[in-house]
């Protein structure tokens, strides 16, 4: 039994009395650590900065109580887990049964018998430090989920944006493009989430997953022949129909992802939805499935705004940015054609921050050129 206690275990004595305190000092100083306080305030300040194993704690004093000092210490998370004992003269069994509920694990009356407090008191220790050795398990247990959980979400990002960045070197796009994606639609789930036909969906957890999936919409075109990724201005019309293959070649390069992993992944689920369907419209005419209204996932509604706006608005190597105002009318012009109406009002109720997030991360003119000349190389080659 013994190699189940620390060495030398601090008792805390709390009583009134200074023959008491004698008493008891006398009786545990041989085997234990006693320290001794003969008021219930004293007893909490000490406790708050240096815990014991155990206490021994007397009822009756002045100003606080034996009870209140218990409430105390078991309403406080960092000393709750102490076992207290209460030491009385009050026999009477409503005493105790104050005492048992307030959370002590034993209450012995006065005259003690010494043998009797000392047994009491070695197996509630011998109790105490396995649940001791439970809680450190435990904390080591959580510390150990939370660093994996950590490691899991650091994983996806890094995962997320090398996809991201490998889509982005093939095309005409910037990086700041899919930042300023991210946080347009993120900004349009914060708004959405309490609309009653999205706050179902629109947890924290899942607006935090949109922000970081987000960037991801246009990993197919990594699957699209450069002569069609990267000409300027309209495409042939089978040279669109060619272009239009790429949310399939995204959804399907996912599809092989989660196949190979054999877990359906939170982030891979929504990232299949704004990759396959972004490119879809409100009344069906969009693609590459040709969904209607509420069929299209929420995910790829949120997209599919962010995504236009931001390809009107910004530079590109062979045009210049659409001044706001104009934007916002052709966003206003295809609500409930284009865009989910509801998107368009939560739009409409953010301008100014779609405005800051814009001007935030513009592309600068030495991106532009630096992205020209990459595209140029891959052209020549």
């Amino acid at each position: 039994m013994d190699l189940f206690l620390p060495v030398k275990p601090t008792i805390l004595v709390v009583d009134d009395s200074p023959a008491n305190l004698s008493l008891l000092f006398g009786l545990l100083h041989g085997s234990y650590t006693v320290k001794a306080v003969n008021h219930g305030a004293k007893a909490l300040a000490m406790v708050s900065q240096d815990e014991p194993d155990l206490i021994l704690l007397d009822i009756m004093m002045p100003d606080i109580n034996g009870y209140e000092v218990c409430r105390e210490l078991k309403r406080n998370p960092r000393t709750q887990h102490i076992p207290v004992i209460f030491l009385t003269s009050k026999n009477e069994v409503e005493n105790e049964e104050m005492g048992m509920a307030l959370g002590a694990v034993d209450y012995i009356t006065r005259p003690i018998s010494p043998e009797i407090l000392l047994s009491r008191l070695r197996a509630h220790l011998v109790d105490a430090t396995h649940a001791r050795t439970l809680r450190v398990n435990n904390e080591y247990l959580e510390f150990e989920v939370a660093k994996r959980a950590r490691d899991m979400a650091a994983l996806q990002e890094v995962t997320i944006l090398a996809l991201a960045s490998l889509a982005e070197v093939r095309d005409v796009e910037t990086g700041n493009h899919l930042r300023r994606t991210q946080h347009y639609i993120r900004a349009l789930a914060r708004h959405l989430s309490g609309h009653p036909c999205f706050s179902s969906f629109l947890s924290p957890s899942v607006i935090d997953m949109l922000f970081k999936c987000a960037p991801l919409h246009d990993i197919g075109k990594v699957g699209i022949p450069d002569r069609i990724l990267l000409k300027p201005g309209r495409y042939e019309p089978h040279e669109f129909e060619i272009m239009k293959t790429h949310p399939r070649l995204g959804y399907e390069a996912l599809m092989q992802a989660q196949v190979a992993s054999m877990e359906s992944l939170e982030f891979i689920q929504i990232a299949k939805q704004i990759v396959y369907s972004h490119h879809e419209k409100w009344d069906g005419s969009g693609y590459p499935q040709g969904l209607v209204g509420d069929a299209i996932p929420i995910p790829a509604r949120l997209m599919a705004l962010a995504d236009v706006y931001d390809a009107l608005i910004s530079r590109r190597v062979y045009k210049d940015g659409m001044d706001h105002d104009k934007a916002r009318a052709i966003l206003v012009k295809g609500r409930g054609k284009h865009f989910d109406p509801d998107v368009v009002d939560a739009f409409l109720a953010l301008e100014d921050e779609f405005r800051d997030i814009a001007a935030r991360y513009a592309d600068s003119d030495e991106a532009l050129q630096k992205k020209a000349a990459h595209l140029a190389t891959i052209v020549g080659n």
